[in-house]
């Protein structure tokens, strides 16, 4: 807490809270944790007799250790929330029930007048009282201190109890990766991006002056990212906040905006600033930070993802942040790592009724936890806005900043909007035009750019252009999320560079068509001279469409034109029948908003942004009374069919896994998306054979490198261990359940040492949560030791293609 700005520290935290740590392992003075470590120490070290009558598997019964903590802690009349936050320290609440400090399966009343003792000599020692927690967002911040003071604690800095502990206590602090970062003061915007803001950009930077919520409505291409990059610079500069969480859709989008977040940190902090190195590359995340036993590899927070919140700069995707807000184990400890910083919400409209539950109440959570909250978006509509905002609001304003500081009204601050762009739009229904079209624009040297709804349509349509485009020496490549970490790094370098400011020297050397999914419509710099897109709703089309003709000054050949190719069916029929006219688009997105949206573009011609954003989605979206077919699509919205949950039945959904109600769920049963499904990561190797002679598994990767993975903890040291784990977890895909390989018992994987290098779940459930597979040289997936790997399908992977399931 002391590295905290002060004014921040003395807003978060409330006196004593540092008792509330100190005291989380009161409950380890206890018969049945005694035993435990007794019969756990190799025969002869220890000369303790056996306890009589004491059964420490009994425990898990009250959540062990730190049930004891919290029972004893409500004995002694701790303040509210207290005996809650102790025993929560292992990220979850323990059952405690009707259990009291002083029964016999916790000693009795001699244990707990020990517990007491420990206690008291705490309190002289810290010279501290128990901390009074004023609110449930002000307990979780508590509870996330206490865990991550446990987990540094059990950290390489205090194995030793022989040896001095107070000179490491700094030193434990900054391999855990809690410094305190300084900036460079009075640093203009142009000197922190090398242009002049735009009129948005200033205005947005005036407004955020202390910690709330603020709305960015701005057409695609204007500089939101900066704007709101250069306003936590100022709050950072003046002590308001302790640093930035960027947080989008998607991985892919998260990787870019990561280069473009690099580069602004780079300006920003200062060239003395300590551990500047670290604070800049992700990756040295991974391999320098010590985080204890939860934070090695193999623990449930080695994955960079999460320990992302706790460092003081990160950019990920919006799931951590919102699992701050849910009842999952160690949802508190992300609450604890989002406190007192500014959070960057980017693509807000990209959500769907469960997320957009979650989200509310992140905001919400946020505003207490003292952030500076700053929602980006391209289309938002009013009635999203008010949910966010919690709140009455009347502008229809855009461009448009919407201001909530800490405990002041809302004031709506209209934005005069830059000159238009026209778009020329053309609705297709059948495929064919359009892939002769792109074939024939890319030869003429023009880069086009491709979107389709799923990742399936997106690898078929990749295959059919692929096919002729190489006798026209035009290239084509794919993006979709269904890469491994390694290879998708690869391809976006590549195509998404080529596409964006990077690539303007090598524009005119090939025309290009780039194939992808709804990852090209958000958050990425890419500029097209030509699009073809699956239709979608309003608000996807038109983040599309942003990436097409983006920059006025992208080199362009001459038969260029600013046009959009929608592929879409008639209206009627589509009214009559969307699953069958939209096929898998009416499973992705809602029937009856695509219906509405096809209301909006059917017979448009042109389009002229950023004029008609606002017009174009509060049509999409506005409620009204409906008839005969769009009656029954609204009524399926709202309440679901058998196969698709309700808005309603999501928001109930949402609302129990909030962090105010219900069971504490383990992460991987976590959903922070509906729409998108339960994921499975899926571990790809080429090969993966046990070496007996020498007590390792050789493991060959895809690009055919071979790592070698000790049985035995002790025979890597601890940053021999994050580099193999790092490097495995490139070898990862994320998949839909049904398309995943089947589950392993754990032990299958443990006896491979798999267990050293990934969280495989919870001890108490026999089947992994990863999965593994082996790819041939044919790209067909197999089973682990000839196990079956699907009960449907075959499943392949290639380069070019990624993971695929082949049903046919």
């Amino acid at each position: 807490m002391a590295r905290l700005p002060a004014e921040l520290r003395k807003a978060l935290f409330p006196d004593g809270a540092r008792m509330a740590a100190a005291c989380h392992d009161i409950g380890k003075v206890s018969p049945c944790f005694v035993e435990k470590i007794r019969q756990a120490c190799t025969p002869g070290m220890v000369t303790i007799d056996p306890l009589p009558n004491i059964n420490p598997g009994l425990e898990s019964q009250w959540g062990g250790h730190a049930g004891v903590s919290q029972v004893t802690a409500r004995a002694i009349d701790a303040p509210d929330f207290v005996p809650e936050i102790l025993g929560q320290h292992h990220g979850f609440s323990p059952s405690t029930g009707s259990l009291r400090a002083s029964d016999d399966i916790f000693g009795g009343p001699p244990w707990q007048q020990e517990r007491e003792a420990l206690v008291a000599e705490l309190k002289s020692w810290l010279d501290a009282d128990w901390p009074v927690v004023n609110s449930i967002s002000q307990a979780r911040l508590l509870a996330g201190l206490t865990s991550v003071s446990d987990w540094i604690g059990s950290g390489e800095f205090f194995e030793d109890p022989a040896a001095p502990w107070q000179e490491n206590i700094g030193r434990a602090l900054d391999a855990a990766g809690f410094v305190s970062p300084t900036y460079r003061q009075g640093l203009s915007f142009e000197k922190a991006f090398d242009f002049r803001p735009r009129q948005v950009q200033q205005q947005l930077v005036d407004q955020v002056v202390v910690p709330g919520v603020y709305v960015l409505e701005a057409p695609m291409g204007i500089g939101k990212t900066e704007a709101a990059l250069y306003a936590a610079y100022h709050m950072l500069e003046t002590g308001q906040a302790r640093g930035i969480y960027f947080a989008l859709p998607t991985q892919l989008t998260s990787n870019k905006i990561f280069e473009r977040f690099n580069a602004f940190l780079e300006r920003v902090l200062a060239k003395d600033c300590k551990h500047r190195s670290l604070l800049l590359h992700s990756n040295a995340w991974l391999l320098d930070i010590d985080m204890g036993e939860e934070g090695r590899p193999g623990g449930a927070w080695f994955n960079h993802a999460k320990r992302g919140l706790l460092a003081p700069f990160a950019v990920g995707t919006i799931d951590q942040a919102l699992m701050a807000a849910m009842n999952i184990k160690h949802g508190f400890v992300r609450a604890f790592g989002l406190a007192g910083k500014v959070v960057i919400l980017d693509e807000v409209h990209t959500y769907d009724a469960y997320t957009g539950t979650l989200l509310d109440a992140l905001v919400e959570l946020l505003r207490a936890l003292h952030c500076t909250v700053i929602i980006l978006s391209a289309t938002l509509n009013r009635e999203r806005r008010e949910q966010l905002l919690g709140g009455t609001l009347t502008s229809d304003d855009y461009p448009l900043i919407t201001v909530s500081p800490q405990g002041q009204p809302f004031v709506e601050v209209p934005v005069p909007a830059d000159t238009g762009q026209h778009i020329a739009i053309r609705l297709f229904e059948h495929d064919q035009p359009a892939i002769e079209e792109a074939l024939e624009r890319a030869e003429q040297g023009q880069q086009v750019v491709w979107i389709e709804n799923t990742v399936a349509e997106a690898q078929r349509r990749y295959l059919d252009l692929a096919a002729r485009a190489g006798e026209m020496s035009v290239a084509c490549g794919l993006l979709h999320s269904r890469f491994t970490a390694e290879d998708r790094q690869s391809i976006e370098d590549q195509w998404v560079n080529l596409f964006g400011k990077p690539g303007w020297a090598e524009r005119h050397k090939q025309g290009r068509i780039l194939v992808g999914t709804q990852v090209l419509e958000q958050s990425l710099d890419t500029d097209a001279d030509f699009m073809v897109s699956r239709f979608a709703p309003s608000d996807m089309l038109l983040q599309r469409l942003g990436r097409l003709w983006r920059h006025t000054d992208t080199p362009r050949p001459d038969t260029a034109t600013c046009e959009a190719w929608l592929l879409a069916p008639p209206l009627e029929p589509a009214i009559s029948a969307p699953q069958q006219a939209f096929g898998p688009t009416a499973f992705v997105y809602s029937p009856y908003v695509l219906c509405r949206s096809l209301e909006v573009w059917q017979g448009r011609t042109a389009l002229s942004l950023p004029r008609e954003i606002r017009a174009l989605i509060e049509q999409t979206y506005v409620q009204r009374n409906e008839e005969g077919a769009m009656a029954r699509w609204l009524e399926e919205l709202e309440n679901g069919t058998r196969w698709r949950m309700g808005r309603r039945a999501m928001w109930q959904l949402a609302r129990v896994t909030l962090a105010d109600a219900g069971n504490t769920l383990p992460e991987s049963k976590a959903q922070t998306r509906y729409s998108v499904t339960d994921s499975f990561e899926v571990l790809l190797l080429r090969q993966l054979v046990m070496q007996q002679d020498q007590k390792a598994t050789r493991l060959t990767l895809l690009n055919g490198e071979h790592l070698l993975l000790p049985w035995h903890r002790h025979k890597l040291g601890k940053r021999e261990w994050r580099r193999l784990s790092a490097n495995l977890m490139r070898q990862i895909v994320a998949v839909r359940v049904q398309d995943a390989p089947r589950q392993l018992p754990v032990d299958t994987l443990k006896k491979f040492g798999l267990h050293h290098c990934f969280y495989l779940g919870n001890p108490v459930h026999d089947e992994a949560i990863l999965r593994v597979a082996l790819v041939d040289e044919s790209g067909r997936l197999r089973g682990l030791q000839g196990a079956p790997l699907h009960d449907k399908y075959a499943l392949d992977y290639r380069y070019d293609l990624g993971y695929r399931v082949i049903k046919d």
